[in-house]
Formats: C-alpha cells, sequence, structure tokens
C-alpha cells in the first residue's frame, strides 16, 4: 500500500531486534505517526479536533470491505457509498441467528481481506518480539493509516497496561461514524467490537480489547491489552433510534443480544 508515513524519532534511542532470517527490525521507543491525509483543528472551544479528509486508497478501502460483506450476506444494497456499506452490515447482524454465528461472519470477513500468508507471518515472526510490544505498536498505526476511512478521525495514544507498563499502541477514535450511522449497539458490538479483537488475537498474536462509548460515540483501542472476563460493553442496551430492534420487533434493550 503505497502511503505516505513520516516517522519522527524523539528521542533517537532505538532498540535492534534479529531473528533467524539475518533481518533486523529496528523499534524507535517513541514512534509518532504523521499522516498525510488526516490532521487537528481547534474546535469552537479551543480544543484540538481530529479531522480526517479521504485519501486516494480510501475508495479502494471501502469497495474490497463491502465486496466481502456481498459476499457473506448473499445481496447487495441498493444504495451507494457509506449509507449503503452500512446497510449490508445491518443485514449481516439480521442474518446471523445468535451473536456467535454474526461474530463469526465478521471474522471471515477480516480475514479474507488479508493474504493468508501475511497473518501467519506477523503471528509467527513479529508477535513474540519484545514480548508482543512491536507487533502491537506496529498494528495500531496500521489501523489508523488504513481505516478512517470507516471509524472516522483517529490518532495513536499512549495506553496503560494491567503490568504497570505505558505503550503508545492505543488507537482513539473521536467520533466513530461506524455507530453513529448504524445507530445500533448490536452493530458495534457484535461485527466490530468482539469479532475485531477475535481476529488480532487469534489471527495476528495480538491481544485487544476495544472500549466504544456509547453517550459520545468515541472508542479506545488497547492493542497489547486482553479483553476482561466480564465484559460490560456487550450487555448495553441499544439506542432508542435502533431500526433493528424495530425490524425484529424487539425491545431497544434486546437489540445487542442478536
Amino acid at each position: 500500500m503505497a502511503v505516505l508515513i513520516q516517522v519522527l524519532l524523539p528521542p533517537p534511542t532505538t532498540i535492534v531486534f534479529s531473528n533467524s532470517f539475518s533481518t533486523k527490525l529496528i523499534l524507535t521507543r517513541r514512534l509518532r505517526c504523521r499522516i498525510s491525509n488526516s490532521s487537528e483543528v481547534k474546535s469552537d472551544e479551543g480544543a484540538p479536533k481530529l479531522e480526517y479528509k479521504p485519501g486516494p486508497l480510501d475508495d479502494f478501502f471501502m469497495q474490497s470491505f463491502r465486496n466481502k460483506l456481498v459476499e457473506e450476506v448473499g445481496s447487495d444494497s441498493e444504495k451507494p457509498g457509506y449509507v449503503g456499506l452500512i446497510e449490508l452490515v445491518k443485514l449481516l447482524l439480521l442474518k446471523g441467528r445468535t451473536r456467535s454465528e454474526t461474530s463469526d461472519a465478521a471474522v471471515r470477513i477480516l480475514k479474507s481481506l488479508f493474504p493468508p500468508l501475511i497473518l501467519e507471518l506477523y503471528k509467527l515472526l513479529i508477535a513474540p518480539i519484545a514480548q508482543g510490544k512491536l507487533a502491537a505498536l506496529m498494528v495500531a498505526r496500521v489501523t489508523v493509516l488504513t481505516c478512517q476511512w470507516l471509524m472516522g478521525p483517529s490518532k495513536v495514544n499512549i495506553i496503560d497496561l494491567p503490568n504497570g507498563e505505558s505503550w503508545d499502541s492505543g488507537v482513539f477514535v473521536e467520533k466513530c461514524q461506524y455507530l453513529e450511522e448504524s445507530k445500533c449497539v448490536g452493530v458495534c458490538i457484535n461485527t466490530c467490537k468482539l469479532p475485531t479483537q477475535t481476529f488480532f488475537k487469534d489471527y495476528m498474536g495480538v491481544p485487544l480489547v476495544m472500549e466504544p462509548n456509547f453517550k459520545d460515540y468515541s472508542c479506545q483501542f488497547k492493542f497489547g491489552v486482553a479483553p476482561p472476563e466480564d465484559d460490560g460493553n456487550v450487555n448495553e442496551p441499544c439506542f432508542e433510534t435502533c431500526s433493528i430492534a424495530g425490524r425484529r420487533k424487539l425491545k431497544s434493550g434486546e437489540c445487542p443480544l442478536a
């Protein structure tokens, strides 16, 4: 993917890892990515606010994702662009008879977007390095570089790990347009949060917990952190405006349990 990345190195200290293939992976302790198609602007209150400008690869990413959704759902939406994409996601949720079925289908879609060999090599060669730190830092940056068309403005940030360490392997989504457009907690939980966590852990060897905020639509990704056994987000009630609950003739609070 021809994406422009400018890496700043403050401080210039580096850690060098060697593997059996005699290659060198250089990890800068505090990597900061400057992304050519995202920037910060000042809001009315004076606080920095992220702004995302679609790049030339965004249409490709969206169409690829949409094609995989069509294959899984079995039909396409007549609506163009992002609106049509969200309609397909809702159909995916409606198609699944259980939460597990929906999550498994979403994982299949994520897997199909990557050549299998890349996932296997990443899990085998990159994930074990430095107790998983390198892999977590890398996927955080790739997520920001390739997924803002889906989620909206986002940036890499520092997160705290359960062992007391702090890694800059987080991704903060200021206002997730996937959730905002779908207006459905069930869509967020069953087609995004749960399958994405499963995909990164099982197929890339990177633990991930996603913490959506259903009040302001923000979301915090924490690469390198495993989900808690009792994840309260999973059983959040849905919005009053949830269209899927209406189509299934359910109460709004039942939608996430699809």
